[in-house]
C-alpha cells in the first residue's frame, strides 16, 4: 500500500504522518523532497519545486516492496507550479508544467492513497509573512483542483481530512482500514 500525505506548506502534513508512522511501524516513511534537497533554499520557484517534484516522483517510482508513507506526493510541486502562474510571478516555465503532469501521471500510478489537508478556517493555522501566505492559499486551490483530475492521481482514492489532530489521524486510520479490506 502506498500513501500520499498532500497538502500546502504549514497545513499539517508532518504531524499526520508522524503520528499514523507511530502507530504504524511497518510503514516505510518518505520525508518531505524538500528535506532531502542538498542545498537548504528559502525562495519560493519554479525551478526549486519542479526539482521536488522530479524527487517525489521518483521515489514513488523506487519505492518497492511493503507498504510506505509519502510525505508530499508530484501532485503538490505540480500545484505549487500551478499557484505560480495563478499569482503571475514570472518564475514557471510552460515545459516544466507539462513535463511534471507527465512526471506526476507515472509516478502516482502505483498509490493508493492520496489524503488532502485542505486549508480551512475550523483548522486554521496562521503562519509567518515569510511562509508566503499568498503563495500557501493559491497552492491549496490549485491542489484541490488537480485532486479531481484522475490521472493526476493515478487513480487512487482522495481523501480530504480535517480537525484536530487526532481527528484527522482517525479519518486516515478508517481510510486505510477500508482499503485493506
Amino acid at each position: 500500500m502506498v500513501i500520499v500525505v498532500s497538502g500546502t506548506h504549514a497545513s499539517g502534513k508532518t504531524s499526520l504522518v508522524e503520528g499514523f508512522a507511530t502507530a504504524h511501524s511497518q510503514f516505510r516513511v518518505l520525508l518531505d523532497p524538500f528535506e532531502t534537497l542538498d542545498e537548504y533554499r528559502t525562495d519560493a520557484n519554479a525551478s526549486i519545486f519542479y526539482q521536488q517534484l522530479e524527487v517525489s516522483a521518483a521515489r514513488l517510482l523506487h519505492c518497492g516492496e511493503g507498504p510506505v508513507l509519502a510525505e508530499r506526493g508530484p501532485l503538490d510541486f505540480l500545484a505549487y507550479l500551478d499557484a505560480l502562474e495563478q499569482l503571475e510571478r514570472p518564475t514557471r516555465s510552460r515545459d516544466q508544467f507539462h513535463r511534471g503532469v507527465e512526471l506526476c501521471v507515472e509516478a502516482m500510478a502505483g498509490v493508493d492513497l492520496v489524503v488532502l489537508l485542505p486549508l480551512n478556517s475550523v483548522d486554521r493555522i496562521d503562519v509567518p509573512e515569510d511562509e508566503d501566505p499568498e503563495l500557501r492559499k493559491a497552492m491549496d486551490e490549485a491542489l484541490l483542483t488537480l485532486a479531481g483530475d484522475e490521472a493526476l492521481t493515478g487513480g487512487a482514492e482522495v481523501i480530504e481530512v480535517a480537525g484536530t489532530p487526532k481527528a484527522r489521524l482517525a479519518r486516515l486510520e478508517r481510510a486505510v482500514a477500508s482499503l485493506r479490506a
